[in-house]
């Protein structure tokens, strides 16, 4: 199978980025949260300004997967105190993994989950984590054929609805 092409983007990008994770999110969550809850969420959380200070921001990097000469989808990691949780210094976070409907189980997913281990070496971190919501059975599977574990849990707000994410780790 064709590997994508990675491809690490800035600020310019931020519509194409807004795009992708609408529709990303969209087809992951949507049909388990009420309309009122996916619009609100999807408007504050991919809100331009919001997209351009995420991209502006040296400890974040974005990198989008390109196939067939097409967006694919896109992995978000933070660094440092730009991680969602206090995870301390030797830590790299993988914030969004998105992919595509189209583009599922092409190997693409495997690819940018490598690629962020590949960046946790780089800057000399021995762990990366992410959080993944507790009812989304294939993520769950998919980072624990990776060697993720989980440590923890946090809570995570859709609008005014509390949901739960498990915290998983990998030591490198």
């Amino acid at each position: 199978m064709t590997q994508g092409q990675l491809k690490k983007i800035g600020v310019q990008d931020w519509q194409r980025l807004q795009q992708i994770s609408i529709e990303t999110y969209t087809d992951t969550f949507e049909p388990y949260n009420s309309p009122e809850i996916m619009d609100a969420y999807l408007t504050t959380a991919y809100e331009p300004q919001k997209l351009q200070r995420e991209l502006k921001n040296p400890d974040s990097s974005f990198y989008f997967i390109e196939k067939n000469n097409e967006v694919a989808g896109y992995l978000k990691i933070n660094l440092n105190g730009s991680q969602t949780e206090k995870m301390g210094p030797d830590s790299l976070e993988v914030e969004r993994i998105y992919i595509r409907p189209a583009f599922k189980h092409q190997s693409l997913g495997t690819q940018l989950i490598e690629n962020a281990e590949k960046l946790a070496q780089k800057y000399h971190k021995s762990k990366i984590w992410l959080g993944v919501w507790e009812h989304n059975e294939p993520a769950k599977h998919f980072y624990a054929k990776f060697g993720f574990k989980r440590i923890g849990q946090h809570s995570f707000f859709m609008g005014d609805d509390e949901q739960t994410d498990y915290l998983m780790q990998k030591v490198l």
